[in-house]
């Protein structure tokens, strides 16, 4: 009997058992499975586990799977908004500064655990609290059949720009040169017509769902061929098909396979580093900063006309941390830019920040009915 295999079986049980158990916890409360997620990782780690090979390719499917779903939903109509791009670029741009400065002035002032930051690494740190959680958010609003709402759509529409402008950071942070036939990529726009015939004869089961894993992990294999990363190539192939009638059913039904993926990444994030009084502080020092990011977004989609209500709704949405968050950190730990330290303190944020847009979600149209007339003066006239 191979004894190496036993114990490499033996300790995935320990992990999924452990992540189903607090996953199930932590939706149980009302919070999403990846809070329990970020928890096992931690215990696991201060009981002296390590993520294997078998976590690492869970958590690089997940990515990918993510990054394909984020191309399949990518509306050009929605994102042309102002409400939705501009005030994306807009509150990114204003809530780095703001937390860039808050944070260096802490490391000025010689707070304990910040006093060896530098204004680029504040800056680094910033730019991953600037975005909001897609994952977190598609749920509130699916849960509560919003999806299709006008607060929904905007909200939808300002995460895939922050997604995308996740990804951009991706790619300039792989630091590699693509090979001189990076540029052949444009033709897999003529595979279009015929990756959507095959969508339409697919079916809605289990080859649909194959097909989504062959577009996306051929996408990236492609990429990675040509010296891009492969993670924009599952982008760019969801892009692709994201005009197609089917594009929407292939995302929902691609979403819980990302989900499950990047069980993985958030595992793998716990089990990075050792979890202290200091990271912890910090973390949690961090996370009432949502209630900014969610001020700024209310203040921005009124400016730009929309109701207060709206207004409000979209911004409770995106009053949160996000995953793609903990992936700018983790590029950020493995070139050296900050220490493995920050991926667990924003990862407590992140937890921390869900905590607490859980609670404001779930009476979100109480507290716009219970102070009506105070958000009403908030919004313009016309």
């Amino acid at each position: 009997m191979d004894f190496e295999l036993v114990a490499i079986a033996l300790g995935d049980v320990v992990w999924i058992s452990l992540a189903f158990l607090f996953g199930f916890v932590s939706r149980a409360v009302g919070l999403p499975p990846l809070v329990g997620f970020l928890a096992t990782g931690f215990l696991l780690n201060a009981q002296g586990f390590e993520a294997g090979d078998s976590l690492e390719k869970l958590s690089d499917l997940g990515i990918t799977l993510l990054l394909f779903t984020v191309g399949l939903k990518l509306n050009i109509r929605t994102l042309a908004r102002p409400q939705v791009w501009a005030v994306a670029g807009i509150h990114t741009t204003a809530i780095v500064c703001i937390f860039s400065l808050f944070i260096y002035a802490l490391a000025i002032l010689g707070t304990p655990f910040l006093s060896d930051l530098d204004l680029k690494r504040s800056l680094l740190i910033a730019f991953a609290l600037s975005f909001s959680s897609t994952v977190f958010a598609i749920k509130v609003l699916e849960e509560k059949g919003e999806m299709a709402s006008l607060h929904g759509r905007i909200a939808v529409g300002i995460l895939i720009i922050q997604d995308i402008v996740a990804v951009v950071f991706l790619a300039i942070s792989a630091g590699k040169w693509p090979s001189p036939w990076a540029s052949s990529i444009v033709l897999i726009i003529f595979l279009r017509p015929a990756i959507q015939r095959i969508l339409e004869v697919v079916g809605h089961g289990e080859l649909l769902v194959l097909f989504g894993f062959t577009l996306a992990l051929g996408g990236a294999e492609i990429f990675e061929i040509v010296g891009l990363k492969g993670d924009l190539g599952a982008l760019a192939l969801g892009v692709l098909i994201s005009s197609h009638p089917k594009a929407d059913e292939l995302a929902k039904t691609m979403l819980e396979f990302k989900n499950l993926f990047l069980l993985g990444f958030f595992l793998s994030i716990g089990m990075s580093g050792h979890l202290t009084i200091e990271t912890l502080v910090i973390g949690t020092m961090l996370a009432p900063l949502v209630l900014i990011k969610s001020s700024l977004f209310f203040g921005l989609l009124t400016r730009f006309k929309l109701r207060a209500r709206t207004s409000l709704l979209a911004s409770l949405n995106l009053s949160n941390y996000s995953e793609f968050g903990l992936i700018v950190a983790a590029i950020g730990v493995a070139n050296g830019w900050i220490t493995g330290d920050w991926l667990i303190i924003i990862a407590i944020a992140l937890a921390v920040s869900f905590v607490i847009a859980a609670g404001v979600n779930n009476f979100a149209h109480q507290i716009y009915t219970d102070n009506r007339p105070f958000w009403r003066r908030m919004q313009r006239a016309e």
